[in-house]
């Protein structure tokens, strides 16, 4: 395991950590990771944008939008996609192309790794990110050690529960772990921004965003399922948020997943927590050398204006099944939720990412 997988773990720690982990390998080959993109809408049937979907095997988003634009002949800004999906695996994801008249689709050839594509119809809007449903997951754990008979139901049942710790995987901060080394840096200092494109540079800072919240979350690993007094909580039909007042009364419609409490993914406009959940954002920002008001600050000159992001994801249509040492699951999760976050905890190693 490199370094930084490490400290990732160990700064992480798991909701189901008094139950063992399952051991075994993900990815021993890309069919054993597979996601489904969950459309949020259907093309309407007019517009500049077509909508295509595409299944993929061993393809990064960023490569397929590539060879989209390449042969198709569309500009890269001109493709919108809804999610980033893994390279490691076979997914299926939605794409909208500005632009593109239907018959040069027929450019695309399907090869071992670009497997299908289908042609869905036109729409006004262009794909942005997290505009689909979620993601419907299809995984297999090989080689599980014995007592996998036991612990798989008991932490399935657990994050089923009181849902799945919402942590960034560890991919969102590279190869070396310290993307939000880099985001940080940018935030403190303008002449660096000003030598990065805006994209590649909201990217680095929304790495420390994510640094972030993760520290906020594994703060509130045993009470992630709790609405505590201060809290923003939000609706998780719609994401809309509300400060709480009175715990009590909200911790019912917690239980039953309705809303959810949150971290804060910091910003300019966005608001902090107050209370107990307050201390703890502001205890965080201050342990990485920075207060709220300067992070507010910073924001308002690199121009995001930050979210709140719910600590925990729901776990849904779940099926699995142990045969011997193979477990196969399946479940969905929200938009920006990881299936990793699901993986550590069945397996508990440091070969999840």
């Amino acid at each position: 395991m490199e370094a930084q997988e490490a400290r990732a773990v160990v700064s992480q720690p798991y909701l189901t950590g008094a139950i063992a982990g399952i051991g075994g390998r993900i990815r021993s080959e890309p069919e054993d990771f597979r996601v489904d993109e969950r459309p949020l809408y259907l093309p309407c049937g007019e517009g500049e944008h077509l909508y295509i979907k595409v299944t993929k095997r061993l393809l990064s988003t960023p490569d397929l939008v590539r060879r989209l634009s390449s042969t198709v002949g569309v500009k890269v800004q001109g493709i919108g996609t809804a999610g980033l999906k893994d390279a490691r695996a076979v997914t299926t994801q939605f794409l909208s192309l500005h632009g593109v008249a239907e018959e040069r689709i027929s450019r695309l050839k399907t090869d071992e790794q670009m497997l299908a594509i289908e042609v869905l119809g036109r729409h006004r809007n262009r794909l942005r990110p997290g505009h689909h449903a979620g993601n419907r997951f299809r995984l297999v754990i090989r080689d599980v050690n014995a007592g996998a008979k036991e612990a798989v139901p008991a932490i399935l049942h657990e994050l089923s529960r009181r849902g799945v710790p919402n942590y960034f995987g560890p991919q969102r901060q590279g190869k070396s772990g310290d993307n939000h080394r880099v985001g940080a840096a940018l935030l403190a200092d303008p002449s660096q921004r000003e030598r990065m494109s805006r994209a590649k540079r909201i990217w680095y800072l929304n790495t420390f965003q994510s640094h972030l919240f993760n520290h906020i979350l594994a703060r509130r690993i045993d009470r992630l399922d709790r609405i505590l007094a201060g809290d923003w909580a939000m609706k998780m039909d719609n994401g809309a948020c509300f400060p709480v007042e009175d715990p009590s009364r909200e911790q019912p419609r917690a239980d039953r997943f309705e809303i959810s409490p949150t971290g804060i993914l910091f910003g300019s406009r966005v608001s902090w927590a107050a209370g107990e959940p307050g201390e703890i954002e502001r205890a965080v920002s201050v342990e990485q050398g920075w207060t709220p008001e300067r992070l507010i600050e910073a924001a308002r000159a690199c121009g995001f204006r930050g979210e709140r992001r719910s600590l925990r994801a729901l776990l849904a249509d779940l099926e699995w099944t142990l045969d011997g040492t193979v477990l196969t699951l399946a479940f969905s999760l929200p938009p920006g939720a990881y299936a990793t976050s699901v993986l550590r905890e069945l397996m508990k190693t440091s070969h999840v990412a």
